[in-house]
């Protein structure tokens, strides 16, 4: 019977590309030094017939290796090498995708020219981490962030903040508290880091409801992310990306971020 950390294994490598044989006999085969295809069959539900198919797969990944005694004996790579190989054909996969994508043509004749002045909801903690460090990336001139909620950012974040200030940007981060002040400076270089000045801002002690990061890049895109305060953050954050110098969104936060960080002494952008 399979433990469940064996199943898990299985099922993970048929995530990676593997068929179920496939991940099944490489899981066996990393619990053995070797064996031969019916010491194979004996561990797993895998017909023996069906494990030379298994292991010629296998091998051709570079996941198994053969002896070619009487009866044969295989073996699988060692752990680190085979998640090696394992990385490198997925990341290839998605190079592969990336490139089938964007070589398709836009079913509109539009070009897929981005959209300007709309609002877009994303649902997914990771897919908002992504789209907030892409933001970051190709921001050219100047990114406001407020930080509501330390938890719900990735180290991956601030380090895109820091490798944008180091660049020229103009990256200024404000906290709620300064034990997130002290937190963060150290992680985000020539970024400037400082207290808000925000009475409206939701705080984790008085609110239901927290806003994660709260973004101004360049003056005309914006990035608002939300979770329920009782909600673990890397599960439940969702956002609104809004984007457009006349976007109603874009224009209602970027005067209210100017006057919580300013005072309102400076003129807002055109």
């Amino acid at each position: 019977m399979e433990s469940n950390t064996q199943t898990q294994a299985v099922e993970l490598l048929q995530e990676l590309g593997l068929k179920e044989y496939e991940s099944k006999c490489f899981v066996a085969l990393s619990r053995m030094p070797k064996g031969t295809a019916k010491e194979i069959s004996g561990v797993t539900d895998v017909p023996r017939t069906r494990v030379y198919d298994a292991i010629r797969v296998l091998e051709a990944k570079g996941l198994v290796e053969v002896q070619h005694t009487s009866p044969r004996q295989y073996r699988a790579v060692s752990i680190d090498e085979a998640t090696s190989l394992l990385t490198l054909e997925y990341e290839s996969r998605v190079e592969t995708l990336e490139q089938r994508l964007n070589d398709l043509p836009p079913t509109d004749g539009s070009g897929g020219s981005p959209s300007v002045g709309e609002i877009w909801s994303i649902n997914n903690h990771e897919s908002i981490t992504t789209r907030a460090i892409r933001l970051v990336s190709e921001a050219s001139s100047e990114i406001v962030i407020v930080v509501g909620d330390l938890d719900s950012l990735s180290e991956e974040f601030f380090r895109s903040l820091r490798d944008a200030a180091d660049r020229g940007v103009s990256v200024r981060i404000g906290v709620l508290d300064e034990v997130t002040e002290t937190s963060i400076r150290d992680d985000v270089g020539a970024a400037e880091v400082f207290l808000t000045k925000l009475p409206w801002f939701p705080k984790r002690s008085d609110s239901a409801a927290l806003i994660t990061r709260l973004m101004l890049v360049d003056f005309d895109t914006v990035l608002v992310g939300t979770r329920a305060a009782s909600d673990e953050p890397e599960h439940a954050e969702q956002a609104v990306v809004g984007n457009g110098s006349s976007n109603g969104l874009v224009v209602i936060l970027r005067y209210l971020l100017r006057s919580g960080f300013l005072g309102g002494s400076e003129e807002d952008p055109q």
